[in-house]
């Protein structure tokens, strides 16, 4: 099981300070409401929907403490932004409604919610300054790079602690690297490893900002802070090699031409009058086009965020669970969450809109389901949609289950064969990575 494949990167010893202190000669972790917060305090959101234009108004005038050069801010640390927050399931039961699903574990879009908000806090605190209380920057979550599962099971009675801290810096950009563990006899075990990048941008959020440099200590730092880099160029390099820009490899035409052949209806008379149309479902098998889910969110103003978009978290939860009834539906059994990689956030969701959201199996091997939901938003005013994001999941099913078969017509390359490829690409990453 890829489960038992999942090894954590050894956390650098030197990052130990918490976000906040007890009075107590032991340090009180914050929770994650305590987070959300301070992310408000930060930013200077307002708590009434009513109040959000005057806020952002306000926001404004924070535009004189913006750097004019990274040069001009001060290099930071690792251990400066590094944070832990508790997720207290074990020690308050009353919270654990929220996080509960009905197979009595944890809900884990809502971890990805969690996730989202720490990481942004883990960004402000890495670039904050010590006389000003508010931020002019607007820290937003550009993309999740991967988050990749070891355990199956996260209990909803056990504590949970996040712990993360920023790992590489470009010029306007941030990789942060959060780590989520479990309570178990006295222990914290290791549950997931997440990779995000995050965008610092202007007050307004229109232009991007500089952000403090940063300054690795010890071969430890410098390691995971090389990897950030090396982080950055696969990333430009997976683009670059993206079947939107670029034909399929040999290997994967050779591909799709195995699947139209083998998909091909030759019961009809002679083989001349064999069509390009005539097509077969092969045994234990199910066409893409019979392998997908849809579903439509109204975004209300509870679901905004610091800056009065919908929150990003939000659209990851709403995605991961169209995903995984995607997966449910298709393999015929609980499915478990492997892997996330490769979210882009293309657009920002604004409040009101309509968002639709479309699940489609992708690509399956043995017991894996890739799963991939797209995100777009419909103006009803101007009847135009705009994708905003597409979500790559990768799920295990409790069995064995069908090859999903793309519809394939001759030497042509229609869009399910490309969403099979593309599938097929981020399964192959994922499993290289567990």
């Amino acid at each position: 099981s890829a489960y038992r494949l999942c090894i954590m990167r050894k956390l650098p010893s030197v990052l130990a300070r918490t976000l906040t202190s007890g009075t107590s000669g032991s340090p009180r972790l914050p929770d994650m409401s305590e987070v959300r917060s301070k992310l408000r305090d930060i930013v200077g959101a307002s708590t009434n929907w009513r109040d959000h234009v005057q806020a952002m108004q306000e926001r404004k005038a924070l535009h004189t403490l913006l750097a004019k050069r990274q040069e001009d801010l001060l290099p930071r640390r690792m251990k400066d932004s590094y944070l832990e927050v508790i997720l207290p399931l074990g020690s308050q039961p009353e919270i654990r409604e929220k996080y509960l699903n009905v197979y009595n574990s944890v809900r884990f879009g809502r971890i990805l919610e969690d996730l989202d908000s720490l990481g942004v806090l883990i960004c402000y605190t890495h670039t904050k300054q010590e006389k000003q209380p508010r931020s002019p920057l607007s820290i937003v979550t550009a993309l999740v790079d991967k988050i990749n599962l070891c355990q199956k099971i996260i209990h909803p009675d056990c504590d949970i602690k996040f712990t993360g801290n920023v790992s590489w810096v470009g010029k306007t950009s941030m990789e942060v690297k959060m780590h989520m563990l479990q309570l178990h006899d006295g222990d914290y075990s290791p549950v997931l490893d997440a990779t995000f990048v995050m965008v610092a941008r202007d007050p307004e959020n229109k232009r991007p900002a500089f952000v403090n440099p940063l300054i690795p200590e010890g071969p430890e730092e410098e390691e995971i802070f090389k990897q950030g880099e090396l982080n950055k160029m696969r990333r430009i390099d997976f683009s670059t090699a993206s079947l939107l820009k670029m034909a399929p490899t040999a290997e994967e035409r050779n591909i799709v031409h195995d699947i139209f052949l083998n998909t091909l209806d030759t019961r009809q008379e002679g083989e001349g009058t064999v069509s390009f149309q005539s097509r077969k479902l092969p045994p234990n098998s199910v066409w893409m086009e019979d392998a997908k889910l849809k579903a439509l969110q109204i975004c209300h103003p509870e679901e905004r965020n610091i800056f009065n978009r919908i929150f990003g978290g939000f659209l990851m939860r709403k995605a991961f669970e169209l995903g995984w009834a995607t997966a449910c539906s298709y393999g015929g059994s609980r499915p478990f969450i492997v892997s996330v990689d490769d979210i882009m956030f293309q657009k920002p969701v604004e409040v009101g809109s309509l968002l639709l959201l479309s699940g489609q199996v992708c690509y399956t091997e043995n017991s894996y389901i890739q799963v991939r939901v797209h995100s777009e938003v419909y103006n009803a005013n101007t009847r135009e949609h705009h994708t905003t994001n597409i979500f790559h999941f990768t799920f295990i099913s409790e069995n064995e289950v069908p090859q999903v078969v793309p519809k394939t017509y001759g030497g042509k390359y229609p869009i399910k064969s490309m969403l099979y490829l593309d599938g097929k690409r981020h399964f192959t990453a994922v499993m290289k990575e567990i």
